[in-house]
């Protein structure tokens, strides 16, 4: 099931049950709040130069909140959507925007849970999974980064230049839109879950859809990853190879899942600053 795999993503350790995941997590400090739990490696990106701030996109069927980052004054900017964790878009998914924004792009991290839920409210992450996550339908995140992706023109984007990436729960929404949007120049995976059971709300995984990619994919994994198997992460490398899609497969032996998370105890700032320049070096390559 997705949400025991999204469990077994999350814990540092071996598989345990939803009742055990939350002891242990309380035990270690992980927050589902956005104040981080780890000051001495939280990173603080400023905004100086920037333009940042909240605005809504029409959907059509609601008013979906976003943050966005921006070099100060900028226009005919290329483009990245910032996909989420299954925690939303607290202050480290917009520090990664402003980030994004300093490499001189517009970074856009849309709120794509916002006809569920606030996932703010929930104080664990079993009842996040069962009582929010599990209930959003990939056709509404994918319908909903695409209006995110035309709004990003209205704020100086360059609808020629579009990039995305995300984290955990958003790694895998990166390989889902890497397949949907053929506008799509470059992605970037953060240990995005590849395989899974097909469900009417998630009737395809990564693994799925490699024939049907639009754009070069970076995956960025750990080898210690309790949710996401290395032999997956070599299956997709062979499929993708076999496949004939631009890519590149990054697997670092010592870092496990959210190893870019400086809030949280998984994070690792060897494979962190690594990944980090690969994507900088991805975008300013395909974007």
């Amino acid at each position: 099931m997705q949400d025991t795999a999204d469990f077994d993503s999350l814990v540092p350790a071996a598989r345990l049950t939803r009742r055990s995941f939350i002891v242990t997590a309380t035990a270690a400090g992980f927050a589902l709040a956005t104040q981080p739990i780890h000051a001495q490696t939280v990173i603080k990106t400023d905004d100086t130069g920037l333009e940042t701030g909240n605005a809504t996109v029409d959907t059509g069927s609601g008013a979906l909140p976003v943050y966005f980052a921006k070099p100060a004054g900028g226009k005919d900017l290329k483009t990245v959507l910032v996909v989420q964790e299954i925690f939303g878009v607290h202050e480290h998914i917009r520090d990664v925007c402003r980030r994004i924004a300093k490499l001189g792009y517009l970074a856009i991290a849309p709120e794509l849970y916002f006809r569920q839920g606030d996932p703010s409210k929930y104080d664990n992450v079993g009842d996040l999974l069962a009582g929010l996550v599990s209930k959003v339908p990939d056709a509404q995140v994918l319908s909903d980064l695409d209006k995110t992706a035309e709004w990003a023109v209205s704020q100086g984007g360059n609808p020629a230049h579009l990039g995305i990436t995300g984290f955990c729960w958003g790694g895998r929404i990166t390989w889902l839109y890497a397949a949907h949007n053929p506008k799509l120049k470059a992605g970037v995976a953060w240990y995005g879950r590849l395989d899974g059971v097909p469900s009417e709300l998630n009737p395809k995984h990564p693994l799925d859809i490699v024939k049907e990619l639009n754009a070069p994919v970076l995956g960025l994994y750990g080898a210690q990853d309790q949710g996401i198997p290395v032999d997956d992460v070599k299956y997709m490398q062979g499929e993708l190879e076999s496949a004939g899609k631009p890519h590149e497969i990054v697997i670092y032996p010592d870092a496990g899942h959210a190893f870019n998370a400086d809030y949280r105890p998984s994070y690792r700032e060897g494979p962190a600053k690594d990944g980090w320049q690969r994507l900088t070096d991805w975008f300013a390559k395909y974007l």
